[in-house]
């Protein structure tokens, strides 16, 4: 009997070798997928090499030692088998270059998050195989990354319209636009994440890089399409030899027109948006209120009448 139902002291072993090859198994099947369906890198838009080049930056994973501790190789293993180093610097580009998060610290923040949600799932379900399914965890700060780029880019977008409007008004006057740029600038009392990048830009300019570059690098950093929209322009305008003021005019016009329309669409949706909390929260405490009285008087004896 005991050579058909094994006992517990060799099914202990065998549960954790099975941990070990699923854990091994779908970090092999997630490389193998990533390489697959990973598109290939564009040459002129390519966040890392330009993070790779910024002016006495270099990359932010070169103090790890290969031969150093179980985190450090644990760090190097991720970022050569997921390519991690780019999509960080990239995420951290982004971001503004925050001084907090690093891009080394956010692979941290990934680390523990895989690593808390497989402990969360294994103390709940008390089971080593299926805690492999917290490896989930190691994309859930992407989400906060995300959020995080996704509320600075609303920031930009919400002064870009007014700083189209003053280059214009600027420029009108007679200053070139790298000119109107920086007197733009000198004159704001609050800087803004906008201002800041602007101010990198003219900082570029003032170390060597020509205007092309220097605006270029202002879209990388950003990730807007619109401020894309708006160095093409100006770039057109020092190819072509077009007045710079018209072509800034109508791109504000145009952005206040797409802004409205972006408001209208969001007002137009409210009242779609509102049935949720309405059934949910507002109609159920309207009819208890409603019904109260009457079921207490059934409740007592009927209604009365």
């Amino acid at each position: 009997m005991s050579l058909l139902f094994p006992t517990a002291a060799i099914l202990g072993p065998v549960v954790y070798v099975l941990f070990v090859v699923s854990f091994l198994g779908s970090i092999a099947f997630y490389t193998t997928v990533h390489r697959l369906l990973a598109s290939p890198p564009d040459d002129e838009a390519d966040l890392a090499k330009l993070a790779k080049k910024e002016a006495g930056i270099s990359t932010a994973f070169s103090s790890l030692n290969p031969k150093g501790g179980l985190i450090e190789r644990l760090d190097l293993f991720l970022l050569k088998s997921f390519n991690l180093d780019t999509r960080l610097e990239e995420l951290h580009m982004l971001l503004g270059r925050p001084d907090n998060p690093t891009p080394l610290r956010m692979l941290h923040f990934k680390e523990i998050g895989a690593g808390v949600a497989m402990g969360v799932i294994w103390a709940l379900l008390d089971s080593p195989v299926i805690a492999v399914f917290g490896l989930i965890g190691f994309f859930i700060p992407d989400m906060l990354f995300n959020a995080r780029i996704r509320a600075r880019q609303a920031d930009i977008m919400r002064n870009f319209p007014t700083m189209v409007d003053l280059a214009a008004l600027t420029i009108e006057a007679g200053l070139d636009y790298m000119t109107a740029f920086d007197r733009i600038i000198k004159t704001s009392t609050k800087k803004t994440e906008l201002e800041a990048e602007i101010g990198k830009m003219l900082n570029e300019i003032s170390l060597g890089y020509s205007r092309r570059d220097a605006l270029r690098r202002l879209t990388l950093r950003t990730g807007i399409q619109e401020i894309r929209s708006f160095v093409g322009l100006i770039i057109q305008s020092d190819e072509l030899g077009t007045s710079l003021v018209e072509l800034l005019r109508n791109y504000a016009s145009d952005m206040r027109f797409k802004r409205l329309n972006r408001a209208e669409k969001l007002a137009a949706q409210a009242s779609t948006k509102m049935l949720f909390p309405l059934f949910i929260f507002i109609f159920p405490t309207v009819f208890i209120m409603m019904l109260a009285p009457m079921i207490k008087s059934l409740m007592t004896g009927g209604l009365g009448f």
